[in-house]
């Protein structure tokens, strides 16, 4: 517990039972959106007509960023799907492949992976501040006062979004060390109750992620009053 299957590409140290379930989750992702859009047709199939449902709920999360929100909708799903697969993929029972070291378990379980996707979340939404506002997105006044309002609004920014990735690494990584431990208790019936916990935590971490992103995209590319 608590340790990783180590190893090298080229230069470049890597955890490779990380690398293994993030693609893994990705192809989950890649998976269920041919599902939901293959066949497409004005009579919706039961899949057809749960992709349109979730696509609205991910139009109407997006509605604080206004008029151009439709456009940040692919980033905000791809984080919400992949997170929840990520998550979910803590509840599979893919420790029972032995590896050489650690375990195979959901990637977000690694702070190396949450934190990529904080730095992703901060580079977008410094470009979308940037594009919509220009240099005020970061710098509202060429004075003194002003200067000092950058440092503090780009401390901000950085800081942000790396408390997401923090709160999702310690939510996903305690959960599954409850369920680890309790299995060693009891492999049966003492572990469910947790498991089923934890499903629901998958969603609400999701749900959080995706809806703090949702307000830092708005906050960077609205007007201040």
């Amino acid at each position: 517990m608590g340790e990783h299957w180590t190893g090298y590409i080229g230069q470049f140290h890597v955890h490779w039972d990380t690398l293994i379930t993030m693609w893994f989750a990705m192809l989950m992702v890649i998976l269920f959106s041919f599902l939901m859009t293959r066949k497409m047709s004005y009579i919706p199939s039961t899949l057809q007509a749960f992709g349109e449902n979730l696509m609205k709920f991910f139009i109407g999360s997006v509605d604080i960023i206004g008029e151009d929100k439709k456009k940040h909708i692919p980033l905000v799903a791809s984080l919400f799907l992949f997170i929840l697969f990520a998550n979910l993929m803590g509840q599979l029972p893919l420790r029972l492949i032995e590896l050489k070291q650690g375990e195979l378990a959901s990637p977000t379980n690694d702070i190396n992976m949450t934190a990529a996707m904080a730095v992703l979340v901060l580079f977008y939404y410094l470009f979308t501040g940037i594009k919509a506002k220009g240099i005020r997105a970061i710098c509202p006044a060429f004075s003194f006062v002003g200067i000092i309002e950058m440092f503090v609004n780009l401390l901000e920014m950085i800081t942000r979004p790396f408390s997401l990735a923090l709160r999702l690494f310690v939510n996903i990584l305690v959960g599954e060390i409850l369920v680890t431990a309790l299995l060693g208790i009891c492999a049966y019936f003492l572990p469910l109750p947790m498991m089923l916990f934890e499903v629901l935590i998958a969603f609400i971490q999701a749900y959080v992620f995706m809806m703090l992103t949702v307000a830092y995209i708005s906050s960077s590319v609205t007007e201040n009053e």
